[in-house]
């Protein structure tokens, strides 16, 4: 399953840059597919949404750091563990119960990510 932050976050910030994939954002930060992954134009993504991947999206929330769904692998094909966990100072990241996924597809999306 995908990884998200609580209200419970600090807006520190380390988290950030841990993700391969680059798919936290600060709050408010409105956010693209393109953005540390090597997707670019006209997309679908594996769960079939189209998308334009250079355009802008909304920011997720507006209080504290986000994390994409669609954009995150939990790590997997990269390291072992959730690095945002691993960094995490107040532990508020946290797997998302409403977006579980298995490991097979947790790597096919980090491979549609960066094309590998």
């Amino acid at each position: 399953m995908a990884i998200k932050i609580t209200d419970e976050c600090i807006n520190c910030g380390a988290c950030e840059p841990e993700c391969p994939n680059n798919a936290i954002y600060e709050a408010s930060e409105d956010w693209k597919f393109s953005e540390g992954t090597t997707l670019l134009g006209k997309i679908m993504l594996p769960n079939g949404n189209k998308f334009d991947a250079d355009e802008p999206q909304e920011a997720v929330d507006d209080e504290v750091y986000f994390i994409v769904t669609d954009k995150c692998t939990e790590c997997k094909g990269f390291h072992d563990e959730p690095q945002c966990a691993a960094v995490c100072p107040v532990d508020c990241c946290v797997p998302d119960e409403d977006n579980e996924e298995t490991e097979e597809q947790l790597l096919s999306k980090q491979r549609f990510l960066h094309g590998t």
